[in-house]
């Protein structure tokens, strides 16, 4: 329990490390902010939208509760509208991952490569040229976002058990969220290396509690609106880091002799 605890904390304070990335090269940050920004912005207008909705929903996904006594039908149809919400909020966020990723892309390789080149460079850097590197960017998110999908639709139903519901559908969120933003954004890394999706979930569940503490504290970044902004390119900067503690590369820029 300690060493998945320790695990957990290790891939959290990767992830954090990426803040710094801020104070030391403020311009090349706030470029990785503008993509997030812009698709935060639509996704925080379903969200609120769909808030303002899911009530209606709820309502007329029970016809057959109408003849229950109010408070059964009530406390059914405020766990349905819960159970929607968050699940829609899981893929929401995941959504927001993989379309800022996408929409941003020359951006947050450019952010990546200034992180390994200040830590000594990738060993055997593979190049992919523009075409095979857009077929394997859209079949990667293809699956991402069938899998964000899936995690979705398993919020969702959690959030419908009684009374715990919403607490549980949170927790699953975070958990299963996490291990699929940590796919996500470990994409730049794994490209630059050569690394298929089947490659780098493999590496990713060779330390699967320190992916799990990084992709956790990744997605309560970005569940945050305003702050998904600022912690989308710190999260590409953790993930550079996190690729590179699992393949056993440096994580710390190695100082010069005088």
């Amino acid at each position: 329990m300690r060493h998945r605890v320790s695990e957990l904390l290790a891939g959290a304070r990767l992830l954090l490390r990426g803040f710094g990335t801020w104070a030391r090269d403020p311009g090349l940050m706030l470029l990785g902010a503008i993509p997030a920004l812009i698709v935060g912005l639509a996704m925080l207008a379903l969200v609120v939208l769909l808030a303002f909705q899911v009530g209606g929903w709820a309502e007329a996904l029970t016809p057959f509760a109408d003849g229950w006594d109010e408070q059964w039908s009530g406390a059914l149809r405020l766990a349905l509208a819960l159970g929607i919400l968050v699940g829609a909020v899981v893929l929401c966020v995941l959504t927001f991952a993989a379309v800022t990723l996408a929409v941003g892309e020359p951006f947050y390789e450019r952010i990546s490569r200034s992180v390994e080149r200040r830590l000594g460079g990738i060993p055997d850097e593979v190049e992919l040229g523009f075409w095979p590197g857009l077929g394997k960017g859209l079949r990667d998110a293809v699956v991402l976002i069938g899998m964000a999908i899936g995690t979705g639709a398993v919020v969702f139903l959690v959030g419908l058990v009684p009374l715990v519901g919403t607490v549980l559908g949170l927790v699953a969120g975070a958990v299963l969220g996490g291990s699929a933003l940590v796919r996500e954004l470990t994409g730049i890394a794994g490209d630059a290396r050569g690394l298929s999706l089947a490659e780098r979930r493999a590496l990713l569940r060779s330390r699967r509690w320190r992916s799990l503490g990084f992709g956790m504290v990744a997605y309560l970044l970005l569940l945050v609106p305003g702050l998904a902004v600022v912690a989308t390119p710190v999260a590409v900067v953790g993930a550079t880091l996190l690729v590179r503690d699992l393949r056993g590369e440096p994580t710390t820029a190695v100082q010069s002799a005088p």
